[in-house]
């Protein structure tokens, strides 16, 4: 654990960092298409997955217009639902929403609700804005601002999305701490300047023995205690 120092403001990402995204998605596909075996569950599931890290990719190389995360979740979703044979609208639209009600990890709510005692925190998400609006809601996450990348029609990593959160925070960017369970999430955000923390999630993108972050950490507690610890 290490110790964070002369930081102002924190930004969190927000899928996979403070909410278990692929497990809440899996639930969601359970639920809308019965399933034989866990086996066809993640079939499904990495379907999905593969779907939305495709197009944000091209939207992100200029072979596609952006499009926020509701739509590339409907997309996805119909997918899902022509793979499994399910044609039922609404049970179809329903699951097209999966993304707004992914369950927080357990250390999510109490972490960023301590931090928030001592820091402006902000949630910088690639979620659309009303996706990240109802998401929030549904685990608890309660802000000083959410950030949503369809504000300046971009994804992560696109720079201008982390520079979204530099501009809000007001101040330079090496006193804004970015944490993400990402590391391509953090690499994106140090390239504009920020400070970066990785915290351990059991899904999510583990740092390389390259990576140079400012702390890595178990859990969000270990996060906030080195940021509290002064």
């Amino acid at each position: 654990m290490a110790e964070i120092c002369d930081i102002e403001v924190v930004v969190f990402d927000v899928l996979g960092t403070l909410v278990d995204e692929p497990g809440g998605l899996r639930a969601e596909i359970r639920d809308a298409v019965p399933a034989p075996d866990d086996g066809a569950v993640d079939e499904l599931l990495t379907l999905w997955q593969q779907h939305v890290e495709l197009e944000q990719q091209r939207i992100g190389q200029g072979h596609r217009a952006y499009v926020n995360t509701e739509i590339i979740d409907g997309e996805a979703a119909r997918r899902v639902a022509d793979h499994a044979g399910l044609a039922d609208p609404a049970t179809i639209a329903r699951l097209a929403t999966a993304g707004q009600r992914l369950p927080p990890w357990g250390d999510s709510v109490a972490g960023v609700e301590r931090l928030a005692q001592q820091f402006p925190v902000l949630g910088l998400s690639n979620a659309g804005r009303a996706a990240l609006l109802r998401l929030n809601a549904h685990a608890g996450l309660r802000w000083h601002q959410a950030l949503s990348s369809e504000a300046v029609l971009a994804y992560k990593p696109a720079p201008e999305v982390y520079q979204l959160a530099i501009d809000t925070a007001g101040c330079p960017p090496e006193r804004v701490l970015m944490v993400a369970a990402h590391a391509w999430d953090l690499r994106g955000a140090r390239a504009r300047g920020m400070r970066t923390a990785y915290v351990r999630r059991p899904i999510g993108d583990p740092p390389t023995s390259s990576d140079v972050f400012d702390g890595r950490f178990n859990g969000l507690d270990e996060l906030v205690t080195a940021l509290t610890a002064r």
